[in-house]
């Protein structure tokens, strides 16, 4: 994953591949995150990247935004038939009946991980104890798909009723919200070394 250098910052490979892309990078990637309308966001997002693309889905994005309330998950977990029937006709996003399905699933999933532990990010940093993972690897280091720490919470999250949450795709999560900090020891976007740690949960 060699980095490359535009406007005289350091970016890991991937981020060069579009502007949405380096903004995303630089803006969010690594940033540790504990809002939770946020975390069910990419939540949903990582889940639709499933066997696609991260570009694909972030070409979407602002449509699925659209299409499903703003990610209002209280919203969300109230969708029946005959807003999942008109999804899977949205030409704007990736029109999967599992994906779509489990975006409802996921909502009333996260709805009670929130009531368990008073917010979903509460439940999420536990994790890690409120201290974000920083690997900082080498440029030239293949970034890892999967974890033990993604295993345990991909288990977890499946046990609780989530849905497209395998090891792959909650490693993709832990990396988008903050939890793990993949950036390159060369990278020098604003997200590579983000300035607020969360506190213990």
């Amino acid at each position: 994953m060699e980095n490359k250098t535009v406007d005289s910052v350091s970016r890991c490979g991937w981020a060069t591949a579009s502007i949405l892309m380096t903004v995303y990078h630089d803006t969010e990637w690594g940033i540790p995150s504990r809002d939770d309308p946020y975390l069910f966001e990419m939540l949903i997002l990582e889940g639709a990247q499933a066997g696609l693309s991260w570009t694909t889905v972030l070409n979407k994005r602002e449509n699925y935004r659209d299409a499903l309330d703003g990610f209002d998950y209280e919203k969300i977990s109230r969708y029946g038939k005959v807003i999942l029937d008109k999804l899977i006709t949205n030409p704007g996003i990736i029109r999967n009946r599992l994906k779509i399905a489990s975006a409802v699933e996921n909502a009333r999933a996260f709805l009670a991980v929130r009531d368990e532990f008073g917010s979903f990010d509460t439940y999420l940093w536990r994790w890690v104890h409120g201290t974000p993972l920083i690997n900082r690897p080498k440029p030239s280091d293949a970034l890892p798909a999967r974890s033990d720490l993604s295993d345990r919470i991909s288990k977890d999250l499946r046990q609780r009723g989530f849905s497209f949450v395998g090891t792959t795709i909650t490693y993709a999560y832990l990396q988008a919200v903050g939890i793990v900090n993949d950036h390159t020891s060369a990278c020098t976007a604003p997200s590579a070394t983000p300035q607020a740690q969360p506190p213990d949960p």
